[in-house]
């Protein structure tokens, strides 16, 4: 795999890991914020002001991925697709550590908790919540302005108005958070 430097998205002292996939090179806006140890593969697309972390892997061989403006993708989450089945990511929404996305689609301002799994074919709606530790099992489509919380995943209530405000705040505070790992670059 090669290491490329990326002055634009890391301040040009580390080395970020983009590879190339079949003749597909990832697309990454230069306000994103990529982790030096974060990978990602093939035919990506991120859109303004995401940001993935340390350890993530995005690994885009088998059809895209997209991931939308102000989305936070967290520490050692795999992002991957199946064939014919692309993995799409929406504005503001906040992966926790640890999670698979795969194959699937995620609306705007969603919040997918820690350790969850969301396969092939699911759909979450946007202003949901999907609680940690979650299965969103193959072809599930998940309402909007739920919480959904087990294995497999059932929607429990509907948000609040303060609840889907919550899944907002989590989103920019990520940002803010990525900005401040960008500025330490630079120290």
């Amino acid at each position: 795999m090669q290491t490329l430097e990326n002055t634009k998205l890391n301040s040009g002292k580390e080395k970020i890991m983009i590879k190339s996939y079949k003749g597909k090179t990832p697309q990454i806006k230069e306000t994103s914020f990529i982790a030096e140890n974060a990978t990602v593969i093939g035919d990506v697309d991120i859109d303004d002001n995401a940001n993935i972390w340390y350890g993530t892997v995005v690994r885009s061989d088998m059809s895209y991925t997209t991931i939308g403006k102000n989305t936070n993708i967290q520490e050692n989450t795999t992002v991957h697709n199946d064939f014919n089945t692309p993995t799409e990511i929406g504005d503001n929404v906040t992966i926790g550590h640890n999670c698979v996305i795969h194959g699937c689609k995620i609306n705007n301002n969603v919040l997918i908790g820690m350790g969850s799994v969301i396969l092939n074919n699911a759909e979450i709606g946007e202003n949901t919540i999907i609680g940690a530790g979650s299965l969103v099992t193959q072809g599930k489509k998940i309402p909007s302005g739920v919480l959904c919380i087990g294995s497999p995943a059932k929607v429990i209530r509907e948000l609040t108005e303060e609840e889907i405000e919550n899944i907002k705040a989590s989103a920019i505070h990520y940002l803010e958070m990525a900005e401040a790992h960008k500025e330490k670059k630079n120290d």
